[in-house]
């Protein structure tokens, strides 16, 4: 019980965040600053803001075990380059240790999910 208690907070809060990634498409002036900054093509933005959005969807959605394993693999991919930028950019703390919390969450999700999610052999 206390472990899918543990998937379904842990996966929720992993989908609300990569959800919100569909600001990326949006073309605020906050997001599009931030990867101009970091040095990052804005075609990047874009993709992010598409395939992470999905990634929440695979992760929430029954079955698709192959699709689940690119999607924890991918966003994990994608938080730990967003810890490297945060950090070796000089940002706040704050602003570098969120992906790192994230990526906690998400291998919390990983390890606790059901049989049911997982890619047997």
């Amino acid at each position: 019980m206390v472990r899918t208690v543990a998937y379904w907070i842990t996966t929720g809060v992993v989908a609300l965040m990569l959800l919100g990634s569909l600001s990326y498409l949006t073309g605020n002036e906050q997001v599009v600053s931030g990867f101009a900054k970091a040095g990052y093509p804005q075609h990047l933005r874009i993709v992010l803001g598409i395939v992470k959005p999905a990634a929440a969807i695979v992760l929430l959605l029954p079955g698709l075990a192959l699709l689940k394993e690119w999607a924890y693999a991918g966003v994990t991919f994608a938080w730990v380059m967003a810890f490297i930028s945060a950090y070796t950019l000089g940002e706040p703390t704050q602003i570098w240790v969120m992906p790192l919390a994230l990526l906690a969450l998400l291998i919390v999700s990983y390890v606790t999910r059901p049989l049911s999610r997982r890619l047997t052999a």
